[in-house]
């Protein structure tokens, strides 16, 4: 993938994760607070807790750092799958964000 491909799907992949919290916000009554700082999204929860997804753009990859470890992520052409075999980005999130917040929460792509 060249380096154009890969900040097209990883800023689609931001912009996403963004609209998807802006939404849980609208639909529900959740207080996630998303900033977003270049390539870096901080997910803020009403505890305090945090989840951040940063670009590593150099790998051609992105960062997810949650309470339950780090994760990276490669785009495959459809999805972003752990490059450990963990799985793919959106799933692991709504893990993370679901344990961390205390509420069930369903990030997605659209």
């Amino acid at each position: 993938m060249t380096d154009l491909e890969f900040s097209n799907h990883a800023e689609a992949l931001l912009q996403a994760l963004e609209t998807a919290c802006d939404r849980l916000n609208d639909d529900a009554d959740n207080d996630i607070d998303n900033q977003r700082v270049g390539g870096m999204v901080t997910l803020t929860f009403a505890n305090r807790s945090q989840i951040i997804v940063n670009l590593q753009r150099p790998l051609q990859e992105v960062w997810l750092a949650a309470k339950s470890g780090g994760y990276h992520y490669r785009f495959d052409g459809q999805h972003w799958q752990d490059t450990k075999g963990q799985g793919e980005f959106w799933q692991q999130l709504n893990a993370d964000a679901s344990v961390q917040s205390g509420l069930p929460l369903v990030f997605k792509a659209t």
